[in-house]
């Protein structure tokens, strides 16, 4: 398909997949399994406030991309830089501040990205 049909149907596919950030699409399972991890490790995260997934009027969990960024940060932290839970929140605070400031993050850590988390 060529000329302006073509060009049309290939802005509205743009427009498909420019999904907010923020939209509840991803249920636990489907979650878990982008992070390679177990589903019980996102409901730890969820009870310790790490992570607040969206519910569905039945009460399922539903993470936004956004959420499952911060997962991946979470996982960075605990898996390449050894930092338990409660550093990992305390780290992330920090970084986002420094983020803010327009403060240069520490060298250990310019790998960890917070400009899109909610922290």
């Amino acid at each position: 398909m060529e000329g302006p049909m073509a060009t049309a149907v290939k802005r509205d596919t743009r427009r498909d997949t420019n999904i907010s950030l923020d939209k509840p699409i991803y249920t636990i399972s489907v979650a878990s399994e982008i992070l390679e991890t177990h589903p019980r490790t996102l409901m730890m995260y969820e009870h310790l406030g790490l992570v607040v997934p969206k519910r569905t009027s039945t009460n399922r969990r539903r993470f936004s991309q956004r959420d499952v960024m911060k997962l991946q940060t979470i996982q960075k932290l605990t898996r390449h830089h050894s930092v338990n839970l409660a550093g990992v929140r305390y780290i992330m605070k920090l970084l986002k501040l420094l983020q803010e400031h327009q403060l240069p993050a520490p060298v250990e850590l310019r790998d960890i990205d917070v400009s899109q988390l909610d922290v």
